[in-house]
């Protein structure tokens, strides 16, 4: 296992500034996930962190030891790739064993490895299989299985589940999140999934631009988003956004004005500065409005409802905020061209200022 530190790390491809100053420490034994949408970054952070790329400036420390210029066969990491880049005409205890061979590990070493490997992700009745006899989930945890027997002091995940079904995807991260706590070792997970960044990360890197917007628990992240971005990046369905203007204010309690005349009351942190007039961006998750019994802060007309089983997302609009999404009851009876009212607890509400900062 191994402590991680990044220390100013830059990242050039010609003129294009692909990481910009990245200043980040992974604790040891840490599940770790990059979070961001294409191109921010986060594989490329990856990479270097592996070795696969060489930092423009900067250093990467494990356990206060510079591996900056090592080679990636000196830093004692394994690799999981989208692909599951797997041997076609070796079965799958070659595939895992390879690796190990290639460093000259004698045979008793080699077999011990890659059998308890194989135990720990239930496959070990499938080594003797070739990979086109597999099914898209055990190829995967092949190519975990190779990574495993290596021993690595950290363990790289570059979006290894995009190439899965969605029963498959959640099946393989659960195993995921089993294998960490019986491994204990340092891994570092690269996703565009926030749903796969919430499920199993201990910490969450949210990458924008190249740039780290913000890190911290899931609940952290869901909770107390620090600006725009992160908390519409940060949920699902996204958070709805509406424009607004500040009518009055008392404390920490606002009252907004969404658009022809509907008003919502929200509150701020003790430190915000909010005046009367303000234009802010009011932020409503889906899973905190509600219908309101009798008059409600929002009117809008139904144009959409999602029924998911248990619960349906029911998505409005007005000419006054646009479209809005709510969650419902699975059974709710609400259908496209009805008038619904809905509401929100100002509590539950969260401001940004016209720069995108959470307020």
């Amino acid at each position: 296992m191994a402590a991680i530190s990044m220390q100013a790390i830059r990242k050039d491809f010609g003129k294009t500034e692909v990481i910009q100053g990245v200043d980040f420490d992974i604790q040891d034994g840490e599940f770790t996930v990059f979070v961001g949408p294409s191109g921010c970054g986060k594989s490329t952070l990856l990479r270097l962190i592996s070795g696969l790329e060489e930092v423009s400036s900067g250093c990467i420390y494990f356990d206060d030891i510079d591996v900056t210029d090592l080679a990636p066969a000196e830093r004692a990491v394994a690799m999981v790739f989208q692909s599951y880049a797997l041997y076609p005409h070796m079965n799958v205890y070659d595939n895992m064993a390879f690796g190990l061979k290639l460093a000259k590990a004698d045979k008793r070493t080699i077999s011990e490895r890659v059998r308890a490997a194989a135990a720990t992700l239930q496959i070990d009745h499938l080594l003797e299989r070739k990979p086109k006899e597999l099914s898209g989930g055990q190829r995967q945890r092949v190519a975990i299985g190779r990574a495993i027997v290596r021993q690595p002091k950290v363990f790289l995940f570059d979006e290894p589940l995009s190439n899965l079904d969605a029963a498959l995807r959640v099946q393989t991260r659960l195993e995921l999140k089993r294998l960490h706590h019986e491994l204990g070792t340092t891994m570092i997970y690269v996703t565009h999934d926030q749903v796969e960044a919430m499920t199993l990360a201990d910490r969450i890197v949210v990458l924008n631009g190249g740039k780290m917007e913000q890190v911290g628990s899931p609940l952290e992240l869901y909770q107390t988003p620090c600006n725009e971005f992160v908390a519409g990046f940060i949920g699902s369905p996204k958070m709805n956004f509406l424009k607004a203007t500040v009518l009055e204010t008392n404390g920490k309690r606002l009252v907004l004005n969404v658009g022809h005349k509907q008003v919502v009351e929200a509150e701020v942190s003790d430190s915000a500065s909010v005046d009367v007039n303000d234009c802010v961006t009011l932020g409503l998750r889906p899973e905190h409005i509600t219908v309101a019994v009798n008059e409600g802060q929002m009117k809008g007309e139904v144009f959409a409802v999602e029924h998911l089983g248990s619960e349906a997302y029911v998505y409005i609009r007005h000419e006054a905020f646009g479209s809005l999404v709510f969650k419902a009851e699975g059974d709710t009876t609400l259908d496209v061209g009805q008038s619904v009212s809905v509401a929100v607890l100002p509590e539950m509400c969260y401001l940004f200022d016209q720069a995108g900062r959470a307020l």
